[in-house]
């Protein structure tokens, strides 16, 4: 008797010591959300979605662009200054600056601005719906951790009131009241009693050690959860809960329906894009450039004077030819053409409108266009699917919770009456009129009826809260 005493010493002791800093629901949903792999991939989705919502943005104003060559010629070539042909090797360089902005594309560019805005915002759902979907996961494995956890305190509590069983017993031996074997099957009993707390204690580690798979924890990480009565976790009641009323608050607020309204609405927003693709566009240029060239010696300088050059034609006077002469204007001087006086000399500008017309590219904008619309078909037939997904989830929901609470109901009576005659039997069995085994029966089955009315109990709080959890309440415990 002494052992089985030491050995549910011992394994209480083991189980306080083993106790450190709990964690409770909330937390758990609040780490397994920051360390989740899938939701960091989300959110680093939706932060590439929103680049690309912001250049869209900035691409509204005209862009700038400086460019800039040096080279050298050699052998016959063009004076790129002159534009001349010429032997010599020469030096080069040219710089330039370009603009241009968009003035009517059929609001293309709103169009644009506006689907990645509604895409972004969609992908920004996704990330809530996939940390719901954690949220779900994670408080399904605290629940059953903590159902393990009471089964594991059950079967404590009915190994003490063996053992107390067997004291009172062995005094009634010793004194020779009843026989051996009466403190020798509860000594039996007892042993059983502990061996199902060393398995409740296994299958409630091996539970904490799936949820901390869920939390991204290692699992030699110390961990222990709260352990909040049964009886006092908040429940909604299950009229409050119809499916009607849970579906239409669900198909409003659930992210996946949110997402896929917004997926929607850009699907719509890139159809007008590419239909506005069809259609002229009206776009504003401007250019400055300027370049240099080492085959230019001299640049003029001054006011330009009036001069007399004797040109290639001629006329005959009398059987006499004479070189016709034309006036001209020249300048006054000439100065050095280094690099900087020729980047002023060469100095040019250019302003003005282009219109670009579709006219036939291989029905690839009406494709596009086509295409558009059909993934906007696409989107509308996955939001139906989804719709009635949702639906159908709802209304197993509901059924699974009203078959949970009518099987708690039953095993709830289950237990009383148990427990009920249990009671009994221990008033005879301390009086001499009940044997041994007969009690070790009636003690077992209240241990069964228990853990069954238990198990029913978190089965009918689990579906009620994924009932609060479609309405919009959110997990918790």
């Amino acid at each position: 008797m002494k052992k089985f005493g030491y050995l549910l010493l011992g394994i209480m002791v083991m189980q306080t010591a083993a106790a450190q800093d709990k964690w409770d629901l909330r937390r758990c949903v609040e780490y397994a959300i920051a360390n989740n792999i899938s939701v960091k991939q989300t959110d680093v989705q939706a932060r590439l979605n929103e680049l690309v919502y912001q250049q869209s943005r900035d691409g509204r104003w005209p862009t700038l662009n400086f460019s800039t060559s040096l080279g050298e010629q050699f052998g016959r070539s063009i004076d790129p200054t002159t534009n001349q042909f010429t032997q010599n090797n020469i030096t080069f360089s040219n710089m330039n600056i370009q603009t241009g902005v968009s003035l009517f594309n059929w609001f293309s560019q709103k169009n644009t601005i506006e689907a990645n805005r509604l895409t972004m915002e969609a992908s920004k759902v996704q990330t809530k719906k996939v940390q719901d979907d954690i949220a779900l996961n994670v408080a399904a494995a605290y629940l059953q951790a903590l159902l393990s956890s009471e089964q594991k305190r059950t079967a404590q509590v009915q190994a003490a009131q063996t053992m107390e069983q067997l004291v009172i017993t062995r005094k009634r031996v010793d004194a020779g009241s009843v026989p051996e074997l009466n403190a020798a099957e509860l000594e039996a009993q007892l042993a059983r009693d502990s061996a199902t707390i060393v398995t409740a204690e296994s299958t409630y580690r091996l539970n904490l050690l799936q949820l901390k798979a869920l939390l991204m924890l290692d699992a030699g990480t110390p961990f222990e959860i709260t352990t909040p009565p049964i009886d006092q976790i908040p429940v909604a009641a299950i009229a409050d809960l119809q499916p009607e009323i849970v579906y239409a608050a669900a198909v409003q607020l659930r992210p996946l329906q949110v997402a896929n309204k917004l997926r929607l609405q850009a699907a719509e927003k890139n159809a007008a894009v590419a239909k506005a693709s069809m259609y002229p566009t009206i776009s504003a240029f401007g250019n400055i450039q300027s370049a240099y060239s080492s085959a230019l010696s001299r640049l003029p300088k001054g006011t330009n004077v009036s001069a007399v050059v004797p040109t290639q034609s001629f006329v005959s006077v009398q059987g006499q030819s004479y070189f016709v002469n034309t006036p001209v204007s020249v300048p006054s001087r000439f100065v050095d053409a280094n690099y900087f006086r020729q980047l002023d000399y060469n100095f040019r500008q250019s302003v003005g409108l282009s219109l670009q017309v579709p006219i036939f590219n291989g029905h690839q904008a009406r494709t596009n266009y086509k295409r558009a619309i059909i993934n906007q078909e696409n989107i509308q037939l996955q939001m139906t699917a989804d719709s009635l997904t949702l639906k159908q989830d709802i209304y197993t929901a509901y059924q699974n919770a009203i078959n949970a609470l009518a099987t708690y109901n039953s095993r709830k009576k289950a237990y009383e009456t148990a427990a009920y005659s249990y009671s009994l039997g221990q008033q005879r069995f301390e009086v001499g009129l009940l044997p041994v085994f007969e009690l070790i029966t009636l003690q077992n089955n209240v241990q069964r009826a228990l853990i069954d009315q238990l198990t029913s109990r978190f089965e009918y709080v689990f579906r009620t809260k994924i009932l609060e959890f479609y309405r919009g309440s959110g997990i918790s415990l």
